[in-house]
């Protein structure tokens, strides 16, 4: 596994600084006033309200997973989201690669078309899952700012304002290893238009899908969801239990529009989760 010691380069003291976020004073930390409705792993400020999780995942040719994330979601102040994600232990602040989807904000109706309502592939239960240094830069996509984060230990490059605790990582061993993708997002009630990323899987025979919810500073055993799911698939076990979209994804989106994240020749498949679940990622083959 690469060290931390591994990402470092010149002005070794330097830190993230998120420009484009105005001079507002942010702090990350893991609100317990948070109803446990609440999905995503951190937010940098309470939120009123969030529902209507959607998340499309495939796994690459090159073994690069896609992931497209969209929510609703209400605060009274500017705030970050962060989520983890099992990238290749080799990797850099580089190795995240974003993609603006802001002119494409109906991605996730137009995928949801090809699925008939009410259908096979909702269920109660999810699939088990599988259990100083120089500055980083910030990038805009579409509307928000956004940032890779390489390893736990590499949180202290962020701005002080933006750091998630050492103690906090202390009691979550299960990200050691991860990477994080950290979203700026804007105040109000909004559906979040879909933010994209690729990165270099750990597991390039797994799709992932970031649903794991923190509060607190925990990961409890139970959770409660209102998840969409969606993912591009060539495994018989998707095919069994997840719904299979009417036609080819071309029939439903806007390829030049989707920027090739979707394989418009191939079918899609979804998969509802609400309720109290298992509180975990979700995986399945690729």
């Amino acid at each position: 596994m690469a060290k931390a010691s591994d990402t470092a380069g010149k002005g070794a003291n330097q830190l993230l600084s998120f420009r484009e976020w105005g001079d507002k004073q942010l702090r990350v930390y893991f609100d317990e006033r948070i109803d446990k409705v609440f999905d995503v792993c951190c937010f940098s400020q309470p939120v009123t309200y969030v529902a209507d999780t959607s998340i499309f995942c495939r796994m690459g040719a090159k073994g690069n997973q896609v992931v497209i994330y969209s929510m609703t979601i209400e605060a009274s102040n500017d705030l970050a989201m962060v989520l983890p994600v099992p990238v290749a232990e080799q990797r850099n602040e580089e190795s995240v690669q974003f993609v603006d989807l802001s002119n494409y904000p109906k991605f996730f109706t137009q995928l949801d078309r090809g699925f008939p309502q009410n259908s096979f592939g909702n269920f109660g239960d999810t699939p088990k899952a599988q259990p100083a240094r120089s500055t980083l830069e910030v990038k805009q996509v579409g509307s928000y700012s956004a940032s890779f984060v390489p390893t736990v230990d590499d949180f202290d490059r962020l701005e002080p304002a933006f750091r998630i605790p050492s103690d906090t990582w202390k009691k979550l061993p299960e990200f050691s290893g991860y990477g994080f993708v950290v979203f700026k997002l804007r105040q109000g009630k909004h559906r979040v238009h879909p933010m994209a990323f690729a990165y270099p899987a750990r597991d390039k025979s797994r799709i992932v899908f970031p649903t794991v919810h923190i509060h607190d500073g925990e990961v409890h055993q139970k959770a409660e969801f209102d998840h969409s799911l969606y993912c591009q698939s060539t495994s018989g076990e998707v095919r069994m239990n997840w719904q299979e979209s009417l036609a080819p994804m071309g029939r439903y989106i806007l390829a030049p529009a989707a920027k090739g994240l979707i394989r418009g020749n191939e079918h899609c498949y979804k998969l509802s989760m609400m309720g109290e679940l298992d509180n975990s990622d979700v995986e399945v083959p690729a």
